[in-house]
């Protein structure tokens, strides 16, 4: 099946993703979720959500909170960039952030954002936000948004569609073509059936990239 709709499409089907830029598995999911819009009559709106909000309120390993700490600077310069050049920005300084932290490998976070604000065309100013708490409610907002669909026990990314909110799939490496298609129709399935809360099994790998 060959995808009609684009995202400027009213009449097209519209699935929402929240998505940390840090995450790795939300990283895998993006990369699934784009090969859908491939094949399934969908196209993606692409929102922020937090890891750092999610667990500011917790106990972390140190190696951890300082993880969380230094996730606060891409999530930011996101936002900013949605709210002073438009949400259409949002997708293409994720890929160029993406990229560069996880088949990348990157962990050079101010660099990362430099090179990804000039290589979408952004102003090299947005990367002040990452240490500013000017557009933090905004990053709370979008936050709070996904999260309250699906429950503070899960993470990034969530997916939304069609009245139905689910976290992940985590799933590594991503499908493709119409094999990506099958788990979305799979996943709708089981996340659409009343009652249905988990199925989840042990990870045996971390994340393929490449």
């Amino acid at each position: 099946m060959t995808r009609t709709a684009t995202t400027s499409d009213p009449t097209g089907a519209v699935a929402d993703f929240w998505f940390d830029p840090v995450c790795p598995w939300a990283w895998m999911t993006s990369r699934w979720i784009g090969e859908v819009e491939k094949v399934r009559d969908i196209s993606v709106r692409w929102h922020v959500m937090s890891l750092s909000v999610l667990n500011e309120a917790r106990e972390l390993s140190p190696e951890y909170r300082d993880l969380m700490d230094r996730a606060w600077g891409p999530v930011r310069v996101v936002v900013a960039a949605a709210t002073e050049h438009g949400i259409e920005h949002v997708k293409p300084l994720y890929d160029a952030i993406g990229t560069r932290l996880h088949p990348g490998r990157r962990t050079d976070y101010d660099a990362v954002l430099a090179e990804a604000l000039a290589e979408v065309g952004l102003p090299a100013e947005l990367a002040a936000a990452a240490t500013s708490e000017s557009f933090d409610a905004d990053v709370r907002a979008s936050h709070a948004e996904g999260i309250s669909l699906v429950g503070e026990d899960v993470g990034t990314p969530v997916v939304a569609f069609n009245g139905t909110a689910f976290f992940g799939p985590v799933v590594t490496p991503a499908p493709r073509g119409e094999a990506a298609g099958r788990l979305w129709d799979g996943v709708l399935l089981v996340a659409a059936t009343p009652g249905f809360y988990e199925l989840k099994r042990s990870r045996q790998q971390g994340p393929v990239f490449d």
